[in-house]
Parts: structure tokens; sequence; C-alpha cells
């Protein structure tokens, strides 16, 4: 876990609580949703993440022209066989980065809230289920920027974390003028499926008294 908090500090700059909250959040099988303005690093956070942890993963950029058959997929007349062929859409993946979720309209949006609960989907009367692990690593911008829609609550409740990314220090912008930093695609790949589906299970182990959990 050293080695992946090592890699991703290399690449996001002065931000090691958001790295490791992040990390923390994918081990508790949970989703993350960070916020703030463009150009912070929020997707470079995200892809970097998915790059050092070997999983699979698919980028949906969020407009308000998105449709759900984007995000879910869609079943496709297939002449051959005379009957309906199921495309699957991005959501079936490890990682699903969406890039700025309140641009989608609040219909997209709600397209996967089956899939951030259940980890499957129902579409077309079959219920389909989504690869383990899966995790929705969602970014959005500030509410009051053209152009963005409130998410609902029934969607900032199946995050379970939210995090800030903030602006950087001075010491380390300079870093990043100078260009002292590599890029997600340049990082070695550090864990792979089977391991992260172990952490996870040794996650789940640990034990919390119970004056922690009443707090």
């Amino acid at each position: 876990m050293q080695s992946v908090l090592d890699t991703l500090d290399s690449v996001i700059l002065g931000k090691p609580e958001q790295v490791r909250l992040s990390l923390a959040c994918v081990l508790a099988r949970g989703h993350l949703l960070v916020e703030d303005v463009p150009g912070v690093g929020k997707t470079t956070l995200v892809k970097t993440l998915a790059r050092a942890l070997g999983l699979d993963s698919k980028r949906v950029q969020f407009t308000n022209d998105l449709l759900p058959a984007d995000i879910l997929g869609t079943a496709i007349f297939d002449n051959n066989t005379h009957s309906f062929k199921f495309h699957p859409g991005p959501v079936f993946t490890n990682i699903l980065i969406a890039d700025e979720l309140n641009r989608g309209t609040p219909r997209t949006q709600s397209a996967f809230l089956q899939a951030m609960e259940e980890r499957r989907i129902s579409l077309d009367g079959l219920t389909r289920d989504l690869p383990n692990p899966f995790f929705v690593v969602a970014t959005q911008n500030p509410r009051e920027q053209i152009g963005t829609y409130p998410l609902p609550e029934s969607q900032l409740d199946r995050s379970l974390m939210r995090i800030h990314m903030g602006f950087p220090s001075p010491e380390f912008e300079l870093e990043l003028l100078k260009g002292h930093r590599k890029n997600a695609e340049d990082i070695p790949v550090i864990l792979n499926q089977t391991e992260i589906l172990r952490l996870q299970s040794e996650a789940e182990k640990v034990h919390c008294s119970d004056l922690v959990v009443k707090y």
C-alpha cells in the first residue's frame, strides 16, 4: 500500500491527504466524489488511481446531451440472428471515471444509481452483474458554475467520501510549472484485481470498538 501511495504522490503533488483518502475509499468498497474548480487535478487523481491499481477503467465525460444508454448500454437489432443483441456501455468496468458528473442532466445522473448501490443494472427486463470490484470515481464542479445541475441526495448518499482538492501550495505550484511531475500514463501498475479483492477482505477484519461506532 505504501508503494501505491508513493506512486500516486509522485503525480499528485502536495495532496497526500486526498491521495490517502482515495485509496482508503477503494479498500472500503465505497464510491468517491471529488469536488473542486476545474484545473486542480481532479481527473488526474482518478486516472492515476486507476493506473496504479491495475484495474480496467473507462471514462465518461458528462455533458447536458448525454443519455442513460450512453452509460449503461443498449440493445441493437441484429439482422443475422433476427434478435436484439446487448452492447454494454462503459459502466461495465472496474473503475468508472464520471468526469464532471454534475454537468449531466438529472435523468442521466440517475441512470447508474442502481449500479452504485447494487453493483448491477436492470435493463430490458434483465439484470446484469457488473465486474468485481466496481467503483465510481466522480468529479464535480462547483454548483455556481454555468451548465451544472445539483446532484440529488440519493446520488450523494451513494458516495462514501466527498473530498476537495484545493489549490496547490506555492512550493508545489512551482514544481508543476517546471514540469517536475510524472504523468498518469508513465507510472507502473502496482496491484491487480485479485490483490485488491484480498486487501478489501483484510480491511473488513479491522476491529472498531463500540465507543468509536457510537461516536
